[in-house]
């Protein structure tokens, strides 16, 4: 089993609508979309919901009001503010609790018990494309990390007992947690970038962190023709670092039209409609998509 990671240095690169793009062009995968602070593959692969399962990544302060005195030592120990006297009783704010659990160490009645936090959700789909593991984080809520890791588990977990040999993760934006629980492990990461000042800057700290954990790169440029020269020098930049450069896609507005329509580029609608015209965007990504197997296989 093989597992394609696609990353970008920041959100809006057209990470996502690769993916898409993905889906429709390979076979025998599992879809995973692993980011979840910011879930939007579910918009182009149209899920059906089939299990749904909560999600407890974090503990927050819960009192027992039958053992609180009010003696105030909680209020005076919480950083964050979370607890206050209200109406002559304590009150703690879920949503301002950070779930350090200082109050209930200083609580001399032990009132204050840490209670796991349903932090969200995750859920195993159909896709028209093939099943598609995914999750929503509550509002509000942390542990994203934790997440990332149950989403890539049973990713694993379906593609094994479907017998696909291709697991297809749409990663998290940036380098912080949520793409360190994407990336070790996987065999492949492919970096989408643009021709911008940010989009080279935020490549290069990608390409750093996915050297750190040990694993294979390869840069797609998208919109490349936006800015040649600066497309060049990402090109530059690639082989200076011995990368390579998988795929340069054109600006098309029939990629565009196709995410209009909510629809994964190379996709077509049951009236037969196409997501997008065959043009020089459709032509460089299944090109892209045949280096990305082929350094897979």
């Amino acid at each position: 089993m093989k597992e394609l990671l696609v990353i970008s240095g920041k959100g809006g690169t057209g990470k996502t609508s690769i993916v898409g793009a993905f889906a429709v062009l390979s076979k025998n995968k599992v879809l995973a979309d692993c980011d979840v602070d910011a879930a939007d593959l579910h918009l182009l692969l149209k899920p059906t919901v089939r299990e749904t399962t909560e999600f407890y990544g974090s503990k927050k302060a819960g009192l027992d009001e039958a053992k609180c005195t009010g003696c105030g030592d909680c209020i005076e120990a919480c950083r964050f503010g979370a607890i206050v006297m209200g109406k002559g009783r304590i009150e703690i704010d879920p949503i301002s609790c950070e779930g350090c659990a200082v109050c209930s160490h200083v609580c001399p009645q032990g009132a204050i018990v840490m209670q796991d936090n349903l932090s969200g959700h995750w859920f195993i789909s159909d896709t028209p494309y093939g099943p598609l593991v995914h999750a929503r984080l509550g509002v509000a809520e942390e542990s994203s990390g934790k997440l990332v890791t149950r989403v890539r588990d049973e990713a694993r977990s379906l593609a094994k007992s479907l017998e696909l040999d291709l697991i297809i993760i749409d990663g998290p934006p940036g380098i912080g947690c949520p793409v360190i629980a994407s990336i070790s492990g996987v065999d492949l990461a492919l970096i989408v970038t643009e021709p911008t000042v940010a989009g080279t800057h935020d490549m290069a700290r990608a390409l750093e962190l996915a050297r750190h954990f040990g694993v294979e790169v390869v840069v797609c440029i998208n919109k490349y023709d936006l800015h040649e020269g600066k497309a060049q020098e990402i090109e530059q930049h690639c082989a200076a670092e011995g990368i390579q450069v998988a795929g340069k896609i054109p600006f098309d507005e029939g990629v565009v039209t196709a995410l209009t329509r909510g629809m994964p580029v190379g996709a077509r609608a049951n009236d037969g409609a196409s997501g997008w015209e065959e043009g020089k965007a459709s032509k460089a990504i299944q090109e892209l998509w045949a280096r990305v197997s082929s350094r897979l296989n």
